[in-house]
């Protein structure tokens, strides 16, 4: 039984099913879209679709190296969509903007820019390899209006690395892939979960910081 027949027989639903319909309808463009989705939106897990498309391809679905072009195609899209955030907002605008976004932490921002700042270019490249700072790291690259083609340069390659990688297991380990499927929405709907309440803990702590204190001096007379 194929990955996705799998999937269908057991009513897959969720952002995994999504996923997977998604694939199953548009093939490698599909692909190309959910890595779109999955720089833009770090939820979306770019190790379930690059692991199913490589499981498709084992099943003679799909080939190669459609898939792996139009993966690394959504790859750089999401790229230079932060990239173009960075430059047009520069460094405190650009690194409030992904303060505020959902589910995003303050530290994952100060991490991205704080390796940004140590590795510069290299930072680019290797960080197409790293959940959630893959979605991020251009940014700070268009902060320092980094050439543009020296950017796409490092992003394509890492980009290309790192989908091969996952696609490449996907083949390998497909049975494997198939006996989890079930369990990757639990394992996404519980880092966002924890996300959340990182987030609720961080407003919290913020609102206490800035209310102001209601009790007076204690060594000074009443009014």
């Amino acid at each position: 039984m194929s990955f996705l027949a799998a999937a269908a027989s057991s009513d897959q639903g969720g952002i995994t099913g999504f996923l997977l319909d998604l694939i199953d309808t548009l093939g490698p463009v599909g692909v190309g879209l959910a890595i779109l989705l999955e720089t833009v939106v770090p939820p979306i897990p770019s190790e379930v679709v690059l692991s199913a498309a490589g499981v498709l391809i084992n099943d003679g679905r799909m080939s190669i190296a459609p898939v792996i072009v139009f993966a690394t195609l959504g790859s750089i899209l999401g790229a230079i969509f932060f990239y173009y955030v960075g430059r047009a907002l520069g460094p405190r605008r650009s690194h409030a903007f992904l303060d505020r976004l959902p589910l995003v932490d303050t530290e994952d921002v100060d991490r991205t820019f704080g390796w940004f700042e140590r590795h510069g270019r290299s930072a680019v490249f290797f960080g197409r390899m790293v959940p959630l700072v893959r979605s991020f790291i251009s940014v700070p690259a268009g902060v320092v209006r980094m050439p543009f083609g020296q950017f796409l340069l490092y992003t394509t390659a890492g980009s290309l690395i790192w989908n091969g990688l996952l696609i490449g297991l996907g083949v390998a380990l497909g049975d494997i892939v198939n006996e989890y499927l079930q369990y990757f929405d639990y394992a996404i709907y519980a880092a966002i979960a924890i996300a959340v309440g990182l987030l609720i803990r961080r407003q919290v702590k913020a609102q206490r910081t800035r209310r102001p204190t209601t009790e007076g001096d204690p060594g000074r007379p009443a009014a």
